[in-house]
């Protein structure tokens, strides 16, 4: 997962984003050095104070418009 990258980007101690998902400071050392992942229940709400998809906490790209069909066809 992506979570220290974003959350240095948005200038976001570990502490902060702790507080911020009611988790101990140690959950999000085992998010950010993979040793554990976070609950899918929590995945919006990180993503949403990470200001990104929950794609792009795993370093996936988003879907593709090329994929989507076009609207009208």
């Amino acid at each position: 997962m992506r979570i220290t990258e974003l959350r240095e980007a948005k200038g976001m101690s570990k502490t902060e984003l702790a507080r911020a998902m009611d988790v101990d400071l140690a959950a999000v050392h085992r998010w950010e050095t993979g040793t554990a992942m976070p609950l899918a229940a929590k995945l919006p709400k990180l993503a949403d104070l990470l200001g990104c998809s929950i794609d792009e906490l795993y370093g996936r790209p988003g879907p593709s418009d090329s994929i989507l069909p076009k609207k009208g066809a």
